[in-house]
């Protein structure tokens, strides 16, 4: 198998860093003033830049189901990616050099992220926030989109996201009929049993990024 997976316990401190930087960065908004106004900004950008983080992450976890690497780091890299907004740096105090550094390191994720979107397709791409915010009818009609594609990444990548949307709907037996079709455009998942480890490992991935986010882990029945 080419899916690379670390240690539990030293993923969830790449996580809970990434969304620690995330909300750090979002809560300096508000720290030059106490005007409603700005009270209100600073929720629209947290709110905001936290769903562009689980975008990132679950989209960088798809990326890593596609293409090979590291499925916990790259959810971390695309939380990073995802997070990072003009909203958030809009409102950061400190020097001009201070702000004009950090909207380079923004405009930098801003890149990444698109660079993210654009391996796995949009259709994908698009149904990993409802996945994870646990509104499957949508992920699933993104990923049906995206198995419509002529590409063979989006292809897989739709598929994955229907795999995961299923198995989080709790309806595995439907997951597990789309390994086949998984084997057949992925050379890296061999069997059934290469394909089963891969969709396990991301459901927990998918409860760690949810967790880190204030999402519910498990969806409601």
């Amino acid at each position: 198998m080419a899916y690379r997976f670390i240690p539990q316990r030293v993923h969830h401190a790449i996580l809970a860093r990434a969304a620690g930087v995330l909300i750090v960065s979002v809560l300096t908004i508000s720290a030059s003033g106490g005007c409603a106004s700005e009270s209100n900004a600073s929720r629209g950008a947290k709110e905001g830049a936290t769903t562009g983080a689980v975008a990132g992450a679950v989209g960088g976890m798809v990326t890593a189901l596609v293409f090979g690497g590291n499925v916990g780091d790259a959810a971390a890299r695309g939380a990073v990616y995802g997070g990072s907004t003009g909203a958030v740096v809009g409102g950061m105090s400190g020097s001009k050099r201070d702000k004009a550094e950090a909207a380079a390191e923004v405009d930098a994720n801003d890149k990444r992220l698109a660079d993210l979107r654009k391996k796995i397709g949009d259709d994908a791409f698009d149904g990993v926030v409802p996945l994870a915010k646990c509104k499957h009818e949508v992920a699933i009609a993104n990923a049906n989109v995206a198995m419509q594609s002529s590409k063979r990444d989006y292809r897989l990548a739709g598929l994955w996201v229907e795999v995961l949307t299923s198995a989080d709907q709790r309806r595995e037996a439907e997951a597990r009929a789309r390994f086949p079709e998984i084997i057949k455009l992925d050379k890296k998942v061999k069997t059934d049993a290469d394909a089963e480890a891969a969709m396990r490992r991301s459901m927990e991935e998918l409860g760690d990024i949810r967790e880190a986010y204030a999402l519910p882990r498990v969806c409601p029945a």
